[in-house]
């Protein structure tokens, strides 16, 4: 997991990418991408500030690094409200979660990033808060403990999601406007890069910035991680510019490919490959193959092979794609992959 945790490709937010706080946008104008969210979102907004009253409750999901957090402090932003920031695990018992709530002022957003981690008992309470905007609370202990309900001030509850089905039906219920965040295009990257590279005042040409969108994953998080790696190799070994081809060397060196791939993803693919025929191989035996756990595999590197269609996952197990071994300049061995892997015991994961 260290590795991981140093990937310059990796979607999760890790501790050296606080600078990136300064290129958040502040308007729904400034914000780059997700069209389909910003003018739904835009409408919602106006109706509330019209009628005077709290944006219903918002959920925000999709993959890591697409700018949930942003987007939150943007409502409280045009909503010119407070905007308070938590995250599920740091919620550790009910009265944690009474005393953010009670704090909280008429129409303040309240972020909560992870919410699918809270525990069951937390998001009990937070029912009736998101739903009646009271709280229920036990008072004493034993025959003598009695319930009181304290009201508190009407607030939007703006939630965050790597794992929407994690959540529980009743919490997602609550929710009156649920947004998904898709990955972005090529396009949109590149503008988010060159008005970060205005911002952090880098030089870049139209092409250096399309090479560096090509390889970011969708994700404007690595674009941004991407762009000001490529800066120090333009300072160094350029004339401080970054073009198509610095860019592209930048990217080599980095060990990113055309496709956006990492030296880790390409290990992956090529260990199925070579040990396995292409597949299907099991979860935990191709797990004890690269060294890795069973849950970094799924929630981190096959999400985005699977999007580009260079693994997919089968009854069987993970196959390869003839587009994996086309992009690996592997010739393809059949139709259905490999030499047929079969998973070695009964059971495993696949």
């Amino acid at each position: 997991m260290e590795e991981q945790e140093g990937r310059i490709v990796a979607m999760e937010e890790q501790a050296a990418d606080d600078w990136q706080y300064s290129l958040r946008p502040r308007k729904i104008r400034e914000y780059i991408g997700q069209e389909k969210a910003k003018e739904n979102l835009s409408v919602f907004i106006k109706a509330a500030l019209d009628r005077g009253e709290a944006l219903d409750h918002v959920l925000l999901y999709g993959p890591p690094g697409l700018g949930k957090t942003t987007l939150a402090a943007i409502i409280a932003n045009e909503l010119g409200v407070n905007f308070r920031v938590t995250s599920g695990p740091a919620i550790e018992n009910s009265r944690t979660l009474a005393e953010i709530l009670t704090n909280l002022e008429k129409r303040d957003v309240l972020f909560i990033d992870e919410i699918h981690r809270l525990s069951r008992s937390i998001e009990e309470v937070l029912y009736s808060a998101m739903e009646d905007f009271a709280l229920d609370i036990i008072i004493g202990k034993g025959p003598g403990a009695r319930s009181i309900r304290l009201d508190i001030a009407p607030f939007t509850l703006v939630g965050a999601t790597t794992r929407w089905g994690a959540l529980a039906a009743p919490l997602r219920d609550r929710f009156g406007v649920p947004l998904r965040l898709e990955y972005y295009r090529p396009e949109a990257l590149k503008e988010i890069i060159k008005r970060a590279a205005e911002i952090l005042k880098i030089q870049i040409e139209d092409e250096g910035a399309a090479e560096i969108a090509r390889r970011s994953r969708g994700t404007p998080r690595v674009a941004n991680r991407l762009l000001k790696r490529v800066r120090d190799f333009a300072q160094v070994r350029g004339n401080g510019v970054i073009t198509k081809p610095l860019a592209d060397e930048a990217l080599v060196r980095l060990e990113v490919d055309n496709a956006g791939l990492d030296r880790m993803d390409r290990r992956m693919l090529m260990t199925m490959i070579q040990k396995f025929a292409g597949g299907p191989v099991g979860l935990e035996t191709l797990a004890a193959a690269i060294s890795e756990e069973t849950d970094t595999i799924t929630d981190v590197y096959e999400p985005f092979l699977i999007q580009l269609g260079f693994l997919m996952r089968t009854p069987r197990g993970r196959v390869v794609t003839r587009t994996g071994y086309e992009h690996m300049k592997i010739p393809y061995p059949g139709a259905e992959g490999g030499g047929g892997y079969i998973p070695l015991f009964e059971g495993e994961r696949v």
